[in-house]
């Protein structure tokens, strides 16, 4: 397999309707914002979730979510070191970088510290993801819930009072972020050609075996990804200007907000693609899961 020579831009676009995205522990797990109301979604969270494809598609993980762990480590040092002992006694701190991004794709994508066994060894991904932002302010909506059962046995003999809770979720946005492989970096960690293909094929389909309360299947849908191949390990641009080629046209209206994704009118600069793909530029236009 061969390793990525070539530099990578990407973007993402995703549709959330009646979900909580990414709940913020600091604001009562309330969908995250800005303070202009602007949705987002960290991009610790969109890592975790493109982990978790991964993992679906065969692909040892270092770091698993505790309900998805697949080994029986529930610790990244036990994980650690029950795989390290195949390198024998002291292995060099070279060989335990190299065995580590070779074991595991998201080490090799994304890097990774390690600090067992008194070492302190910094893999640097070449995988760099950006928070995702809604094109538009978002509309917030919290809702009551009660529990129609006992919860608690009653010592009375009457009905305990109901549990009340409330939920919180977004009406309706779409979401964009932004990613890049680096050549460079992919040469020191091992990241192949095949591992794009992989990564490419998690972003289509993210959402995909990751509903849950706040997130129903069908509330979230990646909608487009823009994926953009250099010819060369600089790029023949960066990659903010090669992310400026996903544009839009429809501007928000607070009065008659838009609730559907054709309306946003999200495409390429035709006349800037065209004049770098042919220069080597190679543009794929890829429709969400």
């Amino acid at each position: 397999m061969a390793v990525l020579n070539h530099k990578i831009d990407f973007v993402v676009t995703f549709l959330v309707k009646d979900a909580n995205p990414n709940g913020d522990p600091l604001s009562e797990n309330l969908p995250r914002t800005d303070v202009l109301s602007f949705g987002e979604v960290s991009d610790v969270c969109i890592k975790r979730k493109i982990r978790n494809r991964l993992q679906d598609a065969g692909y040892p993980l270092f770091v698993q979510a505790k309900d998805r762990v697949d080994d029986g480590h529930f610790s990244l040092e036990e994980r650690y070191k029950a795989n390290i002992k195949e390198l024998g006694d002291k292995p060099s701190e070279e060989e335990i970088y190299n065995y580590c991004c070779k074991k595991w794709i998201d080490t090799r994508s994304f890097g990774q510290v390690i600090t067992f066994n008194n070492l302190s060894i910094g893999i640097r991904g070449p995988v760099s993801i950006g928070l995702a932002k809604s094109l538009a302010p978002v509309i917030v909506s919290t809702m009551q819930i009660t529990r129609s059962t006992d919860g608690m046995a009653s010592t009375t003999g009457k009905r305990s009072s109901d549990t009340m809770g409330s939920k919180s979720f977004v009406e309706f946005g779409v979401y964009a972020f932004y990613g890049s492989i680096n050549p460079y970096f992919a040469e020191k960690t091992g990241f192949t050609d095949e591992d794009a293909a992989a990564l490419k094929e998690a972003l289509r389909t993210l959402f995909v075996n990751d509903a849950s309360a706040a997130r129903p299947d069908g509330t979230m849908e990646v909608k487009e990804i823009f994926w953009f191949e250099h010819p060369a390990k600089l790029g023949l641009i960066s990659s903010a200007k090669t992310h400026a080629l996903v544009i839009r046209e429809a501007n928000f209206d607070p009065v008659n907000p838009v609730e559907d994704y054709d309306s946003y009118q999200v495409h390429l600069d035709m006349e800037k693609v065209k004049e770098l793909e042919d220069k080597g530029l190679k543009v794929e236009q890829i429709k969400g899961y």
